[in-house]
């Protein structure tokens, strides 16, 4: 079959429509479209592409296309595949963008969003909540969690450099509770 620029686009544009859930996705959606289907490449090949994928940074599914490109038709088959891959997503959200900006005056709209605010404030105190129940069980815990919390409301540090300093602590005391429990 035909491995050209605008055939690469093709399919991945295709499997970009279909591509709901996220990277997981992508592998049984290329083996029917590039292996079953037109056979430019094995399963074999597209498990090895998609493994490698998930070991790297970014999003799966472009890497995954990327690779699968790059195989196909060289650089020109990787810029085929990545943007056949992300032109679906890329309308959608405009599609959305632009729906929202019209209706978003709406009060009916407006009431929606208001409860799926505190919808999500809803699910992020049960969060919390539980995390609080396996998480701040001791005093060490309760003393690092109030720090934690002063360094949060102070709004001086980034929430980043927080959980980074929480880490730390919490190895140093791991590391003086197996040393203590050595010694005895």
């Amino acid at each position: 079959m035909d491995k050209s620029f605008y055939a690469i686009f093709k399919s991945f544009f295709k499997i970009g429509t279909l591509l709901l859930g996220g990277g997981y996705v992508i592998l049984p959606l290329l083996t029917s479209e590039l292996a079953e289907k037109k056979h430019w490449l094995t399963s074999e090949e597209l498990y090895e592409f998609y493994a490698l994928s998930t070991t790297l940074p970014g999003v799966i599914a472009i890497n995954t296309a990327i690779f699968t490109g790059r195989r196909l038709l060289g650089r020109s088959g990787a810029i085929a595949a990545l943007a056949g891959i992300i032109t679906p997503s890329f309308l959608a959200i405009v599609l959305i963008a632009t729906a929202l900006g019209k209706i978003a005056g709406y009060i009916s709209i407006k009431n929606l969003f208001w409860g799926v605010g505190i919808g999500v404030i809803t699910l992020l105190f049960l969060a919390i909540k539980e995390m609080w129940t396996k998480c701040v069980n001791d005093k060490f815990s309760s003393i690092i969690y109030g720090v934690c919390l002063i360094l949060a409301l102070s709004g001086k540090i980034s929430p980043a450099w927080i959980v980074i300093i929480a880490v730390i602590c919490g190895i140093i005391y791991q590391q003086i509770n197996n040393q203590k429990g050595g010694n005895n």
